[in-house]
């Protein structure tokens, strides 16, 4: 049997075809196949060719648009970072995050006396992809101001992240009728959307005991039927976003807890 020994092979164009050296072959063109079966490696510099895998147990394939590697999935799953607010300000993005998860609470009303309480603020939550945002507003409502007995508590502030969550705050006591307690907050733009909790309306018998309302967050600063400004004292005590609790007798009630936001940061 003969051998034919030749460097490469043609088409009738002189374009496409084989080229043969070292015990090689080369394509020239574009080969076309109808199956394919590989016994080896497959090896290149071609970005189409799936890096080696020794070594890689548990990673991922990926790309950046220009190149294969292999990646490593973080443990968990969790928030890389949170940010608190109680104060109105600018949410910068964190270097690496992709997604938020934003919870937004309004501020809670302002109390009275004689167990006229104030509501405590909304609460909204969202979840945000920020790949292409840098950074959003973020607006957190106040306390509304105690007063004194038969006199209107304060409002609570809006609190708000962006166009993403809206919670209305709280009322004050007395805003909605003279004697009454006050609604809470009502949220408006959120995936999540709860109102705030109502206040307690007017006490003769236990004329110190009226609680704000509570929040998403918990409930309100205490009341007191014997310590005098007990309510407006610890009004620190209460959780973000609730409503300010009523003073003894005609003594003046709780100032409201300002809003709350707080963003959780994924990659």
């Amino acid at each position: 049997m003969s051998t034919l020994k030749v460097a490469s092979v043609k088409d009738l164009a002189g374009q496409g075809g084989f080229s043969f050296s070292s015990g090689s072959i080369t394509a020239n063109g574009t080969l076309t196949v109808s199956n394919l079966q590989i016994n080896g490696n497959i090896t290149g510099s071609s970005g189409q060719i799936v890096p080696s895998q020794s070594g890689q147990s548990g990673k991922y394939l990926t790309t950046d648009g220009t190149n294969l590697s292999w990646g490593t999935l973080e443990a968990g799953g969790g928030p890389i970072s949170i940010n608190t607010y109680n104060n109105s300000t600018t949410w910068n993005k964190p270097s690496g995050v992709k997604r938020i998860w934003v919870k937004c609470t309004g501020g809670g009303g302002g109390g009275s006396g004689y167990g006229e309480s104030a509501g405590a603020g909304a609460h909204t939550e969202q979840i945000i992809d920020v790949a292409n945002i840098n950074s959003i507003n973020v607006n957190v409502g106040g306390g509304g101001g105690g007063t004194g007995y038969s006199n209107r508590g304060g409002n609570g502030g809006n609190s708000s992240f962006g166009n993403y969550c809206s919670s209305g705050g709280g009322q004050g006591a007395n805003r909605q009728r003279q004697h009454n307690g006050a609604l809470g907050g009502s949220p408006s733009t959120g995936a999540v959307q709860v109102y705030g909790g109502s206040g307690d309306g007017h006490k003769n018998s236990q004329p110190g005991m009226g609680f704000g309302g509570s929040s998403f967050w918990g409930g309100a600063c205490p009341t007191a039927h014997y310590q005098q400004q007990w309510a407006h004292a610890y009004r620190s005590h209460a959780a973000w976003g609730a409503g300010g609790s009523s003073g003894r007798n005609s003594e003046r009630g709780a100032n409201g807890r300002q809003g709350y936001v707080v963003v959780y940061n994924f990659n």
